[in-house]
């Protein structure tokens, strides 16, 4: 699906969707907890039913109602599992040491991206600690043999995925274990999220706290506070300011980029990148530093932000660490998504402040993470026009 928006600012009052970070740990507890869990998420999106689709195979029971999900734990581990888990990273890299930890003879499938982001350093972890992966085909992982006990380590500069995996594993082990983080830590907040969820179940025993709310998502309601720093007159509602979510960083940064040209360090906020990078074209321009990673998400970040801003008639230059972003504004044009949802949610942003329409390839990649995003659009001012390929 394409999409052309006639530029426009935005209006009104949006709600934050439920964090999907919180929502794949929230749910992966729930299936391990001693009683049925009730997750208050009214909305969802792909990566998250990626995660309840796989939890199911493996025994757990869900169910979806307009509230949300209610999952009944696991009772029998099953010896074999074919999981999907589609685009969604955190559904492959939480529970591939997750199955390690159970030992069920589990196949991965895996889509889009997926198959060529990293799994280097945990791949090795869980070999030399007991498991056995192989790629069957490249779209696909097989994980046999069983984790042990004992004193885990990995390096925490590649994914904080990797070290959330590894907490839910160690969890489920019998027997005493650790788990040695060395090196640069990348995204720390998400981390410390994973510890919140697993005390908040009691792990390893896992006890169901029977009702609980999914926070609201800093990352997507992040595009919304960035149009109303471009000058939109909305209101965000549901973000608490003492959540865990690394991107709640993006309600300190926005002032910085209105009122100068900031250096932004983009180690813990990777998925903020692209609306970041819009709201500073429209400004005074900021340097992102540590930008490695943003070259092995759902697109290569630093390719599709610069191909963003410059086809709607910015500038911005790269080199292998760092993203100078250019404050000279935006004219409007077509953007290819790249098969990436901040990639199309930022596009959509920028239109608010450009003087010519904007064309967006690939508009439906929101689905992965915001699937009434243009529903949202739209309801707020927004002026497109869609077109079916």
């Amino acid at each position: 699906m394409d999409i052309t928006i006639t530029p426009k600012k935005l209006f009104g009052i949006v709600a934050a969707i439920p964090s999907k970070s919180q929502a794949h740990r929230l749910l992966i507890s729930a299936a391990f907890a001693d009683n049925a869990t009730a997750l208050i998420c009214p909305e969802t999106n792909q990566d998250i039913e990626a995660t309840a689709a796989c939890l199911q195979a493996l025994g757990a029971k869900i169910s979806r109602d307009e509230r949300g999900y209610i999952v009944s734990p696991i009772r029998t581990v099953p010896e074999k599992a074919v999981l999907n888990a589609r685009e969604s990273g955190s559904t492959l890299r939480f529970l591939l040491p997750i199955v390690g930890a159970l030992g069920v003879d589990t196949t991965f499938q895996m889509a889009g991206r997926l198959p060529q982001r990293p799994l280097t350093p945990l791949w090795e972890e869980m070999e030399r600690m007991g498991c056995t992966l192989t790629r069957p085909t490249p779209d696909t992982i097989r994980c046999t043999g069983k984790l042990l006990s004992g004193s885990y380590s990995i390096d925490g500069g590649v994914s904080s995925q990797f070290i959330t995996g590894l907490l839910f594993a160690l969890s489920l082990i019998p027997g005493k274990s650790h788990l040695e983080i060395t090196g640069k830590v990348e995204s720390r907040p998400y981390i410390t999220m994973t510890e919140q969820v697993l005390s908040l179940f009691g792990a390893p025993r896992y006890h169901s706290p029977g009702e609980i709310t999914v926070e609201g998502d800093w990352s997507n309601g992040a595009f919304w506070l960035a149009a109303q720093a471009l000058d939109s007159d909305l209101t965000v509602t549901g973000l608490d300011l003492t959540s865990a979510q690394g991107d709640r960083a993006v309600a300190d940064i926005l002032p910085q980029i209105r009122d100068g040209a900031p250096v932004i360090s983009a180690a813990d906020i990777p998925d903020l990148v692209p609306i970041l990078a819009v709201t500073a074209a429209a400004k005074n321009g900021a340097v992102f530093t540590d930008i490695q990673r943003l070259r092995i998400k759902e697109s290569d970040r630093v390719a599709s932000t610069m191909a963003m801003i410059r086809a709607l008639g910015g500038n911005a230059e790269a080199t292998e660490s760092t993203m100078t972003v250019f404050g000279t504004g935006f004219q409007g044009g077509v953007v290819d998504a790249c098969n990436d949802h901040r990639i199309a949610m930022a596009a959509a942003i920028a239109s608010s402040v450009c003087t010519a329409p904007v064309t967006i390839l690939g508009a439906q990649c929101v689905k992965k993470s915001y699937p009434c995003f243009w529903e949202e659009f739209r309801r707020l001012g927004g002026n497109y026009e869609q077109y079916l390929r």
